[in-house]
């Protein structure tokens, strides 16, 4: 049990480690990190009475 234990400690810091990695490399690889965004403009009737 202790084997397992130590090998999904391993793997989440290697895990964190790849994700803090991609996130410092990856915009040179030019994938868009930040969400697309549009302006919408809904008209709303509202029934005050």
């Amino acid at each position: 049990m202790g084997r397992l234990i130590k090998w999904l400690f391993y793997l989440v810091i290697l895990g964190a480690i790849g994700l803090v990695g991609y996130a410092y490399v990856g915009p040179l690889f030019d994938p868009s990190f930040a969400p697309k965004s549009e302006e919408i403009r809904i008209p709303v009737e509202l029934d005050a009475n």
